[in-house]
């Protein structure tokens, strides 16, 4: 059923019509995974159902019976399923915070909408970082598509909120689009809980995109990047991040009030600066170490910059590590 017209919602909020024609021609690639991009030019070093065959493994409840080889069950009296070597596309999870410190935003809608909106879909008139996290998230979802790949999403704060299943349908942007517009929640990021929660809905290796403030305890983020580093998936970690949170740049006595419960202060800004940009930069690259410790990839993603231009240069810089890698 369609939505009424009232409740349909604008794509373009979320991306810049010239931004999508920007990345259309990009691609995304997965380490570990696969070697290209091109539906059928790239063997997966893991065993699925295709052509090639490469050997036996026992039934299991709820396989498909059509790979059940009846010449071995009439020797040995016991189901095995034929396994055989797949060629594989890509498959991406992208995995977006809307916990309440990502409804922080310092920039007009109307000026990084691109489009002159004056609000957002829930008349927010501030640009946040859950405004822009959605903006990568569709763009990179889109480029994987375009790439006949499977795309999906998942929406987290505390828990999971909402999910996504990957898919390479043509509704599919559509639907990513549309799981994206739930708006940040005032709860704090449980990103160890969220990880086992994903994690237990993914069978096999992808690569997850997530986007993030990251402002949580690093020991959390370490968890939960070690759970995904021994299941063997592949990271891209935007840390998402507004001017005003990076540079401080208040100078009157105001309250600051948190966006996930924290009390309310007043307090003087010129004060508390240097303590504050030592505290902020110094996370910034704790989270980037971590993130780097365990072969990931790293990238600050700032609310005042236009989302293309630097995506465009992220995944170029990415490709050519790839192509690298694998030539030499």
């Amino acid at each position: 059923m369609e939505r009424p017209a009232a409740e349909r919602i604008d794509h373009t909020l979320y991306l810049h019509p010239q931004t999508l024609a920007r990345l259309g021609s990009m691609e995304l690639r997965a380490k570990i995974i696969v070697e290209g991009v091109t539906s059928g030019t790239h063997r997966s070093p893991y065993q699925g159902f295709s052509v090639e065959f490469a050997q036996h493994r026992p039934y299991v409840a709820g396989d498909d019976l059509r790979h059940l080889d009846w010449k071995v069950y009439g020797r040995t009296d016991k189901l095995y399923l034929k396994q055989y070597q797949q060629e594989t596309n890509l498959d991406l999870v992208v995995m977006v915070d809307s916990s309440g410190s990502m409804a922080y935003g310092s920039r007009s809608f109307s000026e990084a909408s691109g489009i002159g909106a004056k609000a957002g879909p829930r008349g927010q008139v501030n640009w946040t970082k859950y405004d822009h996290a959605t903006a990568l998230a569709a763009a990179i979802s889109y480029i994987t598509l375009r790439q006949g790949d499977r795309a999906g999403v998942v929406v987290f704060a505390d828990q999971v909120r909402s999910l996504l299943s990957r898919s390479s349908s043509q509704r599919q942007w559509r639907q990513i689009i549309e799981t994206l517009s739930q708006h940040p929640v005032e709860a704090p990021t449980d990103l160890s809980r969220v990880m086992d929660q994903t994690l237990a809905k993914i069978g096999n290796r992808c690569l997850i995109a997530l986007v993030s403030d990251l402002f949580t305890d690093p020991a959390q983020i370490k968890t939960a990047l070690a759970r995904l580093r021994h299941r063997g998936h592949d990271l891209i970690c935007f840390q998402i991040i507004d001017k005003a949170e990076e540079t401080f740049e208040f100078t009157g006595p105001a309250p600051f009030e948190g966006l996930e419960g924290e009390a309310r202060l007043r307090v003087d800004p010129r004060a508390l600066r240097r303590a504050y940009l030592e505290a902020i930069h110094g996370h910034m690259r704790e989270v980037e170490r971590i993130v780097r410790s365990f072969g990931y990839e790293y990238e600050t993603v700032r609310t005042h910059d236009w989302l293309g231009p630097p995506l465009a240069a992220f995944l170029a810089r990415r490709n050519a590590r790839i192509k690298r890698s694998k030539y030499g």
